[in-house]
């Protein structure tokens, strides 16, 4: 398991975004369908005071990121 974790869903093009940058960086991630996925779904919605924005990205030390722009993305890819 990788310690870089996107939530996401298939159709989402937000998701495909974030997971293109992921992929051209050459960054390992577990990818996880919040609609293949019912306990992936109550953990975006648990870090996101029940909501459910795509993608959220979370990191292993407990930071997220919720629908970031590619500038957010790769700062906190570069921290």
């Amino acid at each position: 398991m990788n310690d870089l974790t996107v939530y996401g869903a298939v159709w989402c093009p937000d998701v495909k975004r974030s997971r293109a940058l992921l992929d051209a960086k050459g960054v390992e991630y577990d990818y996880v369908d919040v609609e293949a996925d019912t306990g992936a779904e109550e953990i975006v919605r648990a870090l996101q005071n029940g909501e459910r924005r795509i993608p959220t990205i979370v990191w292993p030390d407990g930071t997220h990121l919720v629908e970031p722009s590619d500038d957010e993305l790769t700062a906190h890819l570069n921290r």
